[in-house]
């Protein structure tokens, strides 16, 4: 598939097909979460590493959610202070939505709003999408929309390489929401300061 402009990414996205696009930390392998196992498929990825929800907007995300608003209203306040940005939470939601993003772990679901205007126009036209690092399982990033379509003919990639500013080459923070606070699961560029944020590493 060679690389292709904005409007036909959009809707080959629309209409389930895999796509990438440029995002603030590395380039995103995409497709619609009812089309999740596609990812799998084309990474050669095991279950038991989940994807992620990409999208534009927080409540976007609020249907998968399973917790009290008392709860919620601490996320959203990591949201605000580090979203758009490369912090995925790792959150508890209701299985029968996210089965087919985190297989093994259907309870739980990683969710980003990445600060990138390129993913933005995406994620805003197609609503949040499942994604995952551009690579076959077990292999390094690829970091180029050239090198995406060369590896993965069947994806259709962006053209456009004008966005800007380019993305990081780093994979973004992982912070998994416990009864104790937050737990570190991945450390990136994006720390978590506020006082009380649990940041035991593993």
């Amino acid at each position: 598939m060679p690389l292709v402009a904005l409007p036909e990414l959009i809707l080959a996205a629309q209409s389930g097909q895999v796509v990438s696009f440029p995002t603030d930390t590395l380039p995103a392998l995409a497709v619609h979460p009812s089309q999740a196992s596609r990812l799998f498929d084309l990474k050669q990825r095991s279950l038991e590493k989940p994807l992620i929800l990409m999208g534009a907007r927080v409540d976007d995300f609020k249907p998968y959610w399973r917790c009290d608003r008392s709860i919620q209203a601490q996320w959203k306040a990591v949201m605000a202070e580090h979203w758009p940005g490369a912090l995925t939470l790792v959150l508890p939601v209701h299985p029968h939505l996210s089965a087919g993003l985190n297989p093994q772990n259907p309870e739980t679901l990683g969710f980003r709003i990445p600060n990138c205007s390129i993913a933005l126009d995406v994620l805003q036209a197609t609503h949040p999408l499942a994604t995952t690092s551009a690579n076959r399982s077990g292999e390094p990033p690829l970091e180029s929309m050239e090198a995406i379509v060369t590896h993965f003919p069947e994806v259709y990639a962006l053209a456009d390489g004008s966005y800007s500013p380019p993305g990081s080459g780093v994979a973004s923070t992982v912070a998994q929401w416990t009864e104790a606070g937050w737990l570190i699961l991945r450390q990136g560029t994006c720390r978590l300061s506020q006082i009380g944020y649990s940041k035991a590493e593993r």
